[in-house]
Order: structure tokens, then C-alpha cells, then sequence
């Protein structure tokens, strides 16, 4: 990319948010998160609808650049996520915070499988957290998207790389039950899954998507086989 081009798309105005400073997100490590404007999906329990729903950002990957350079030395990480980060050509932008020093970790749906591959060839990233939203048979009800495929590619591709990443799932019992859980790790641990899985309690906000108020049942643990090693957020 030619000096001019790549001034110009770090120009770009795509991101909705900065938080300056987190030690939850990338584990071990000090970070902020940079939070893309836009998503290709719509799953009912996002309490991010207003990232969702952006069509423009506040901040130009330019000013996150400025920000960073105050940064060097007291953050170690710099997380991308959204609404979906890797719709974007995330190529330039990362290749900055590299040159910076910092590690750089990726929040994602999964299905931009192109941009992701670039990302990991370019050995621009260094821990990605892939979202399983739910088993195929659910999928498209919860994320009211058709791009099972695509995430099941990238799946795939991650498994089979050296990148360091994990495989999460955010849990509302009235949308999915422990079998339709149980489906998801069967399903990973047949691809050749092998580090723990993680399940994010649904986060009650007060506003999300589908306007979702905390579930009634009470999710059954108990019921989860013992496929792959689980841990609860």
C-alpha cells in the first residue's frame, strides 16, 4: 500500500469507542479495547446495540495511533473488538500497533475468514477470541445471520494454526439449554479443540437487542458433559 493510500484509511473514522484501560480482557495482560463501529449480525443478547447499529465512528484509527503513543511502556495489549472489528481491513491500522510494541488481541464472530487469515499470515495477531454463538441447528435464530459457514471456516483454520486463541460461547438459558451447549463442545472437540472452553454469563444491562431480560430458569451445570475442560465468566 502506497504512503498516501494508507494515510488516507488510517484517516478513517470506524471507531465508536476507546476504553483506555483494562485488565479483563486480554488475559495477563494490561490493555485498552478499541471498539468497531457495525456488526453483521444481530444476536438478541448483545448489550452493545449502539456499536451494533453505528453506521460511522467517533475516532479515526489515526487517533487511536496518537492515543497509543502516550501509551508505550504502560499498556501491553491493545484489543480489538466491537460490534465486528474484523470487517474492516485491519492490515495498516495493526501493523502500526505493532511497531509500537504492543501485543494485539481480536474479538470476533468469525466470519470475515479472509481479512482474519491475512491478519494471522502478516503474524499481526497475538490471541484471538472466537465467539461460538450457537450450535448450526441455532445459529441463524440467535444471530439472525446465514454465516454458520463462514464461522465454521474460520473454525476450522484457527484449529489448525499456531495462533494462540479460545473458543466462547455467551450463555441465556432461555436460548440455549446445556444440550445445545453439550452440542457446541461435541462439535469443537471433533474439529480437534483442545484447550479450554469458556461461557459467558448473559450480562443484564437493561437493553440489548432483542430486549432480553434475565433468563427465569436457571441454567443446569450439572448437565454439561465432560468434553472439554469449561470455565464460567
Amino acid at each position: 500500500m502506497s504512503t498516501s493510500k494508507e494515510n488516507s484509511s488510517l484517516s478513517a473514522k470506524v471507531i465508536y469507542d476507546l476504553t483506555s484501560f483494562t485488565h479483563l480482557d486480554y488475559p495477563n495482560h494490561l490493555s485498552c479495547i478499541v471498539w468497531f463501529s457495525g456488526c453483521n449480525m444481530r444476536c438478541d443478547y448483545c448489550y452493545n446495540k449502539d456499536i451494533v447499529f453505528a453506521k460511522d465512528g467517533k475516532y479515526s484509527y489515526n487517533d487511536i495511533l496518537d492515543f497509543l503513543k502516550t501509551r508505550v511502556n504502560l499498556l501491553e495489549a491493545v484489543v480489538l473488538s466491537g460490534g465486528e472489528a474484523s470487517s474492516y481491513d485491519l492490515v495498516p491500522f495493526c501493523r502500526k500497533i505493532k511497531e509500537l510494541g504492543f501485543k494485539i488481541k481480536l474479538d470476533t464472530n468469525g466470519t470475515n475468514f479472509l481479512h482474519i487469515k491475512e491478519l494471522i499470515e502478516e503474524d499481526l495477531l497475538d490471541y484471538i477470541a472466537l465467539d461460538y454463538k450457537a450450535p448450526k441447528a441455532k445459529f441463524t435464530q440467535i444471530t439472525h445471520s446465514n454465516k454458520y459457514d463462514e464461522f465454521s471456516k474460520t473454525l476450522d483454520y484457527l484449529i489448525n494454526s499456531d495462533i494462540e486463541f479460545e473458543a466462547r460461547t455467551t450463555l441465556h438459558a432461555e436460548l440455549l439449554d446445556a444440550g445445545d451447549v453439550n452440542d457446541i463442545m461435541a462439535d469443537l472437540k471433533k474439529r480437534g479443540y483442545k484447550t479450554p472452553f469458556y461461557i459467558q454469563e448473559f450480562l443484564d444491562t437493561g437493553e440489548n437487542i432483542a430486549g432480553l431480560s434475565a433468563p427465569k430458569s436457571k441454567f443446569e451445570r450439572a448437565l454439561l458433559h465432560d468434553t472439554l475442560e469449561v470455565t464460567f465468566r
